[in-house]
């Protein structure tokens, strides 16, 4: 029993130092990277990678329901927090490495966000975070934090838009610079602005309504 308990403990440590791996990996270089550099960076040999995910669409999949589940956990702490939910989600929006994965697997990626898309646990925990989502924007709207001419999509495209542009533009100033630029761009989204928005509020539908 006790040799069975250790093989599974093995195991797992071994699933979670992949699919790790495949985040990192993944967001510094997208989900086409070799298979072998993912073991690599793990410090696993390919073979139990493979034992593991027997191909590249199983894990993507498996990192994408990681990443979901985080962020998620995230988004109930702070929707836990009642009436100071929204400033703990905007605490929680600091982790860049993590928003930043997640959006270049999925929305930012025609090869990858199908795969994700179409993973039942995936779409479940995405859907159910977008929900959690809507939950702290109509708080923080009814407390006043939050201008009332925003939907959560604008939340969540906004956001989307300062993660890639920091992955992309900054650089390696990118996590030095992502929190104030951030700020400034959230800013927008408070009370009080006299400058009225064209359009609509977006939805998380409006996003992509297929989640």
């Amino acid at each position: 029993m006790a040799e069975q308990q250790a093989l599974r403990a093995d195991a797992r440590r071994n699933r979670d130092l992949i699919v790790a791996a495949a985040k990192a990996v993944f967001a510094e270089r997208g989900a086409d990277v070799p298979m072998e550099e993912v073991a690599r960076r793990a410090g696993v040999g390919v073979g139990t990678l493979y034992r593991r995910f027997p191909d590249r669409d199983a894990l993507v999949r498996e990192a994408a329901r990681d990443s979901f589940g985080v962020l998620l956990a995230r988004a109930r702490e702070a929707g836990a927090e009642g009436g100071r939910g929204w400033e703990s989600f905007l605490v929680g929006l600091k982790d860049m490495p993590e928003l930043w994965f997640t959006l270049r697997l999925t929305v930012f990626s025609p090869h990858t966000w199908p795969l994700v898309r179409d993973d039942a646990p995936a779409r479940a925990a995405a859907r159910e975070l977008r929900l959690v989502i809507d939950g702290l924007v109509r708080d923080a709207q009814e407390e006043g934090a939050l201008r009332p001419d925003v939907g959560t999509g604008d939340v969540l495209m906004l956001v989307a838009l300062v993660v890639t542009g920091m992955g992309t533009t900054a650089g390696a100033l990118g996590p030095q610079v992502y929190e104030r630029v951030l700020a400034l761009a959230l800013d927008g989204l408070r009370p009080g602005s006299a400058a009225p928005l064209p359009g609509r509020p977006l939805t998380p539908e409006d996003l992509d309504p297929r989640v």
